[in-house]
């Protein structure tokens, strides 16, 4: 083993998944929302948590606008 490597020269190539590291956050959700993403998770064998990210997700790459009504 050498006592040096040269880090940058050893694996040229970019990490492709740079670009989608998650950042840790601390949110608020309602418990019915909890559960029915945790049903979900249990149906399709995906954490619940992951899910919840996808759903997310898609909607910021829709550009969807929220459509909300106070009653």
């Amino acid at each position: 083993m050498r006592e040096e490597y040269d880090i940058e020269n050893l694996n040229p190539r970019k990490n492709p998944y740079s670009k989608k590291l998650k950042k840790q956050i601390t949110i608020n959700i309602d418990i019915d929302t909890i559960d029915f993403f945790k049903e979900q998770s249990k149906n399709s064998g995906i954490p619940y948590q992951t899910l919840i990210n996808l759903y997310l997700t898609d909607c910021a790459k829709q550009k969807k606008q929220l459509q909300l009504s106070w009653n």
